[in-house]
């Protein structure tokens, strides 16, 4: 999936010349985190974050506020070294980059204009729908020689049931030279499947056997 398919395109924005006090407004009235930060021309030249807006602001505690923090320009408090992401990049690159720099969201950037937002819980409600789990579906756990075509192999098993399936996600497994396969299949009741891959000698991870 390319980030174009899930961005957010209704971008809300400041400018640099804007008020923190404006600033605040706007991510309170559309309850949103971050804000790009971009000049006349359509241009990203900063990202600035609620946390960055409290920072920016006194504590509650305090009793002598000077109002004048407020007005302070948007500029002043802004991330200015901005990680972007492109339209054409992949979702699980976006998410590697959130992870990697210890970010929340990734303006999207094409030609040098800001095209979209991609952020954290735009990833995680992608993974949820990929891997399948948000309609009725049961979780399979699978161990098997890492060679090529086993996927295959219990993929036929499945079929012979009838059985729709609706994620595939393959990991190392905890002992070398096997790895897991993790599918969801569109069925609520697995133990048919379960019972055909054990006589087929497949390794069943999960659901475990609780009759042992």
């Amino acid at each position: 999936m390319l980030i174009e398919d899930m961005m957010n395109r209704n971008i809300v924005t400041v400018r640099p010349t804007d008020t923190i006090r404006l600033a605040m407004l706007i991510t309170a009235q559309h309850r949103i985190r971050h804000l790009p930060v971009i000049d006349e021309y359509g241009k990203v030249v900063g990202i600035l974050s609620d946390r960055d807006l409290r920072d920016a602001c006194p504590s509650k505690l305090q009793t002598d506020v000077d109002d004048s923090i407020f007005h302070r320009k948007v500029s002043e408090v802004m991330h200015k070294d901005v990680v972007t992401a492109h339209p054409l990049d992949f979702v699980e690159e976006a998410a590697y980059t959130l992870y990697e720099n210890k970010i929340g969201c990734l303006p999207v950037v094409e030609g040098g204009l800001l095209k979209g937002i991609i952020t954290e819980t735009d990833i995680l409600y992608t993974l949820v729908e990929i891997m399948g789990v948000n309609q009725p579906s049961s979780h399979l756990e699978v161990e098997v020689d890492n060679r090529p075509g086993l996927l295959a192999d219990v993929a036929a098993v499945i079929k012979q049931h009838q059985c729709n399936i609706c994620s595939v996600l393959v990991f190392p497994g905890r002992t070398f030279g096997k790895k897991n396969l993790v599918i969801r299949v569109q069925t609520i009741d697995p133990r048919k499947i379960v019972a055909s891959l054990e006589e087929s000698g497949f390794t069943i991870v999960w659901p475990r056997n609780t009759g042992e």
